[in-house]
């Protein structure tokens, strides 16, 4: 397998990866506490697993639809950018529980954290974190999105 190399230095996307893990920890941190330990532990480490499980279903082979960081194979700060995952979990978690959703309500908040999602993914492209392959398209992501998020409330 040929190796693309698609930047060799620390830059913009290394600094995206930074800035979005340190921004969404920081909130997670700031907000009032509503989980005990566990369940924040929990809630942290399922945006990390959806995350690995699906980058690593559709970004490796059979599929091979995108790269990650500076090239196509994996590097440190390419595993660091799974805990970028790890706060939006737990948010999309936190203002469900806070905003005591029901019904249609429900549907409102998945579409919004589907559209979020993928704005934050969108940004990540601008920045060369991703970089879409055979044909890969931001509006692909949408309903995986979509079944992840609501996949988190059963």
């Amino acid at each position: 397998m040929k190796i693309i190399v698609y930047d060799n230095h620390f830059n913009g996307n290394e600094w995206f990866v930074i800035g979005i893990v340190v921004l969404a920890f920081a909130a997670v941190w700031l907000l009032p506490r509503r989980f005990s330990p566990a369940q924040t532990t929990f809630n942290l480490l399922i945006g990390i697993t959806f995350g690995v499980v699906f980058d690593h279903s559709i970004g490796t082979p059979p599929f091979d639809l995108y790269d990650a960081g500076d090239n196509s194979t994996y590097e440190l700060i390419d595993l660091f950018s799974y805990f970028m995952y790890a706060p939006f979990g737990y948010l999309f978690i936190y203002g469900y529980e806070r905003l005591r959703m029901f019904e249609i309500m429900t549907v409102v908040y998945i579409l919004f954290w589907a559209v979020m999602s993928a704005g934050t993914e969108w940004l990540a492209v601008q920045a060369g974190v991703f970089h879409y392959k055979h044909g890969y398209q931001l509006a692909y992501s949408f309903p995986i999105y979509l079944f992840l998020i609501s996949n988190r409330l059963e």
